[in-house]
């Protein structure tokens, strides 16, 4: 997540900022900053004065099914100001493992995602699997190739870019790799190695070594963006738009229950003014 964004021209002296309480945000972007195409209410102002305020802002997230390049050219389109450096997923979490462990995996992911991850070794035996959001690739006959892969081995990898349960879309909830992904493990017996949040791996990583406490995590989702966040020392502020749902009750309650990004925005600057 090439991580240390330097402070908008607007911000404010150094010793006001040594004073913050509140130095980071973690931005979830789908159902958070954004639904599809459409900005949450007032993010676009929103975020330009979290930026004017001083705190640092890196976008989070565990969309598997977009490449970084085309996850930045949507959110400037539709109005953000964010610089591709700034943008720390799953994948980009997901291809530090792979290049990380050397692998040489069978994918499961959309075809733009594929993109982020290196190219395939054909002199070497596919070693692992990795899956992701995908819905045109979840078919029996790509699933069962993920299947054949694990069983030549047991040393194969199964590498979970994220088991989401669901996603929002504009046209309500949709599946997430969740079920495919605990599919895999119950026909092979293994256990997937889970990159996205809510593990703490891709929290450490977005982080790269700021200071937990001093960060806030916003996002819709209460386990995923929350209690993930949380976990590793961060305070969490839920918000209700994209996939929140009012009966999840996470554990630890959230720091902060608002209606959307614009209002996690006042409640940061205002913690900060106090």
């Amino acid at each position: 997540m090439e991580i240390m964004i330097l402070f908008s021209r607007g911000a404010r002296s150094f010793q006001q900022l040594r004073k913050m309480s509140i130095k980071g945000a973690l931005i979830d972007l789908s159902g958070t900053l954004h639904v599809e195409d459409e900005p949450t209410p007032n993010a676009v102002e929103a975020l330009k004065r979290l930026r004017d305020s001083g705190v640092m802002v890196k976008f989070v997230t565990n969309t598997t099914k977009d490449s970084k390049a085309t996850l930045h050219e949507r959110l400037c389109r539709i109005g953000f100001q964010v610089d591709p450096s700034e943008i720390y997923s799953s994948l980009s979490a997901a291809v530090s493992y792979v290049e990380n462990e050397k692998l040489n995996p069978y994918y499961i992911l959309s075809e733009d995602a594929r993109q982020d991850f290196p190219p395939e070794d054909t002199r070497r035996y596919k070693d692992s699997v990795v899956i992701g959001l995908a819905p045109k690739a979840f078919n029996y006959d790509q699933l069962n190739e993920a299947f054949n892969v694990l069983l030549e081995n047991k040393n194969h990898k199964l590498v979970a870019v994220h088991q989401g349960k669901y996603y929002k879309r504009a046209d309500g909830l949709a599946l997430g790799p969740g079920c495919f992904v605990k599919g895999l493990e119950f026909a092979t017996g293994r256990t997937a190695k889970v990159i996205g949040k809510p593990n703490p791996y891709f929290f450490e990583g977005a982080l790269a070594g700021r200071d937990p406490a001093s960060c806030v995590m916003i996002g819709d989702d209460a386990n995923d963006d929350i209690v993930g966040a949380m976990s590793v020392g961060m305070q969490g502020i839920l918000v209700k738009t994209g996939k929140y749902l009012p009966d999840v009750k996470p554990s630890p309650p959230p720091t902060a229950l608002l209606e959307n990004f614009a209002e996690a925005v006042d409640w940061i600057i205002q913690k900060n003014l106090s």
